[in-house]
C-alpha cells in the first residue's frame, strides 16, 4: 500500500477514534485541548523550561550558553534539553507514568516533549537510557523506552534500543547526593559488542536532576566512538 494512502487511512482511524472517544484530561478530567489528554487550563499551566543552560538544562533566570557549573567542568554532554522544568503539573504525571504503568501519561508527554525539540538539530539515531534487567523485570516497561518511541516517529530518526546496556542494578538515584550518584554510577552502562555507532547519538529519558545518569551513559558512548552525544529528556529538575 502506498505510503501517502497508508498516512490518510491513519488519519481518518484517529479522527473516528478522536470522535468516539474525545480526550479527557489526565489531570481534571475536563475536555481535553488540541486533541490531547490535557485541557486548555492544565496546558496554561506547564512549566515549560525555556530558559535553560545548553549543557545540562538547568532553568535559569535568562538564556545563557552554560551555567557556572558547566563553563567551570564541561560535561560529557555536547547539548542537554529538557522540554519542561520538574514541578506542577509534571511532577503528578511523570510519577504515573514511571512507577504505575500510566502509558496514557507516556503519550501525552511524548507529545509536550515533541513540540518542545521540534526545531532542535537532528542526532542521526535516538537511545533510550536503559534500565537494569531487574528492574525492567519487576516493573515490566522502560519509561525512557515509551518516551523515545513516538519521538523517533515524529522526527524519522531511527532508535537503537539495546546497544546501550545497565550493567549494574545501581541504588536509586533519587535517595543519593551528587557526589554519591557519580560514586553509584560507576562502570554502570556498556555498549553492546560489535556495535557501531552513528557520530551523533541523543540519549532520551525522562527526568534530568543532577545529570549525573545521562553524563555517565555519555561517557561509555563517547569511548565507544560516537563523537558527540546530546540529552532530550521530558523533564528537568530545578
Amino acid at each position: 500500500m502506498p505510503a501517502a494512502v497508508n498516512r490518510t487511512i491513519l488519519a481518518a482511524v484517529d479522527g473516528l477514534g478522536a470522535w468516539l472517544w474525545p480526550p479527557r484530561c489526565l489531570l481534571c478530567g475536563e475536555t481535553g485541548a488540541q486533541g490531547r489528554d490535557l485541557c486548555r487550563g492544565c496546558t496554561a499551566a506547564l512549566p515549560w523550561n525555556r530558559n535553560a543552560c545548553l549543557r545540562c538544562a538547568l532553568p535559569l533566570p535568562a538564556a545563557a550558553a552554560a551555567c557556572g557549573d558547566c563553563l567551570r567542568r564541561p560535561p560529557p554532554l555536547y547539548e542537554s534539553h529538557a522540554a519542561l522544568v520538574y514541578g506542577f503539573p509534571v511532577d503528578r504525571l511523570l510519577p504515573r507514568l514511571k512507577f504505575h504503568a500510566d502509558l496514557a501519561c507516556g503519550r501525552l508527554l511524548s507529545q509536550l516533549m515533541i513540540d518542545a525539540f521540534a526545531a532542535l538539530p537532528r542526532a542521526e539515531a535516538l537511545i533510550p537510557l536503559p534500565l537494569h534487567r531487574a528492574r525492567l523485570r519487576s516493573r515490566g516497561y522502560d519509561q525512557a523506552l515509551e518516551l523515545a518511541r513516538p519521538l523517533s516517529r515524529a522526527f524519522g530518526i531511527p532508535m537503537l534500543d539495546g546497544v546501550l546496556t545497565r550493567m549494574r542494578a545501581t541504588a536509586p538515584q533519587s535517595r543519593l547526593d551528587a557526589d554519591a550518584r557519580r560514586r553509584n554510577l560507576r562502570g554502570a552502562f556498556a555498549v553492546a559488542r560489535g556495535t557501531t555507532l552513528p557520530a551523533h547519538v541523543t540519549l532520551i529519558d525522562d527526568v534530568m536532576t543532577t545529570g549525573a545518569t545521562l553524563n555517565a551513559a555519555a561517557k561509555v558512548l563517547r569511548r565507544a566512538g560516537t563523537l558527540r552525544v546530546d540529552a532530550w529528556v521530558c523533564a528537568r529538575t530545578p
